[in-house]
């Protein structure tokens, strides 16, 4: 049983920082930045201290888009962007000698039953006790967006695997040399889904790519995930759920479609969505 106490969100990204400062409509009808959404996911999660990597400059904007959450974040600067694996290693003093739950702040979830996609992994991770990815099973077409992972189904569980590797938005050729997992449907792979409890051995590991990493080169997470599969036990797991990256075209208003699809105004929605197909031009 491991517990799980602090979560840190990535939001530095040159093309990512502004995303969590959109606003949408949640399932319960409310009006509310992508932020406070994704806060309010990690909080049904029961995890209660969270630290935002941000870029110089987004305090502000950042705490006024958590609104009554803000009281809560803990602001860590990315200094330059290098990377996504450099984000989360700024958060290394945040989280210490703990697990934490990492969540990106480009995507938006959209669970299949009453418990969050970040509850789901959180449970998951206290039972098995060990880092633990949450992965969508994902067309080929698509794996070009995402990191993948390849493994082994776990015996005895229709939804989890055991990572042997984890590639950084690979081609198809690649995905089927060495991606394949036995008994996903033909031409789908399991990506990554933005969301992960990871052991304090993730900040040792980046700090060891960092220390590789050439002047001017980025540090990425995929390759010390790699790493973690080589030193420690670490799934994955089938989730409940979809995710949407809302850094996509048209990724916003997808994510606000399935919101508003599972949320209070589904009728209202479906109605005014029949009317306008009836009458779209041409």
């Amino acid at each position: 049983m491991i517990t799980i106490n602090k979560a840190v969100v990535t939001a530095a990204a040159p093309r990512q920082r502004t995303l969590p400062l959109q606003t949408l409509v949640d399932r319960d009808g409310a009006t509310k930045s992508a932020l406070v959404i994704i806060l309010e996911e990690i909080l049904a999660a029961g995890v209660q201290e969270i630290g935002v990597v941000i870029a110089p400059g987004d305090q502000a904007a950042y705490a006024d888009a958590a609104g009554d959450y803000a009281g809560r974040l803990t602001f860590i600067e990315q200094a330059e962007p290098r990377g996504y694996g450099h984000a989360l290693w700024q958060a290394r003093e945040f989280v210490g000698t703990e697990p934490f739950l990492h969540l990106v702040s480009d995507h938006l979830y959209v669970s299949a039953t009453e418990k969050g996609c970040a509850r789901q992994l959180v449970e998951t991770a206290r039972e098995t006790a060990c880092a633990i990815s949450a992965v969508q099973a994902t067309r080929e077409s698509q794996i070009g967006l995402y990191g993948t992972i390849g493994g082994r189904p776990v015996p005895g569980f229709t939804n989890r695997y055991d990572i042997e590797c984890v590639q950084e938005k690979p081609t198809p050729t690649l995905a089927e040399q060495t991606l394949a997992v036995p008994g996903m449907r033909a031409g789908h792979y399991l990506c990554l889904f933005g969301m992960h409890v990871l052991t304090p051995l993730i900040m040792t590991l980046l700090e060891e790519e960092w220390a590789k990493t050439a002047a001017g080169q980025n540090l990425q997470l995929s390759p010390a995930l790699s790493q973690l599969a080589a030193r420690e036990q670490y799934l994955a797991v089938l989730m409940q759920g979809h995710r949407y990256n809302i850094g996509l075209k048209y990724g916003l208003f997808m994510a606000q479609w399935a919101l508003a699809l599972c949320g209070a105004d589904r009728e209202t929605i479906l109605a005014d969505l029949v009317e306008l197909l009836a009458t779209r031009p041409g």
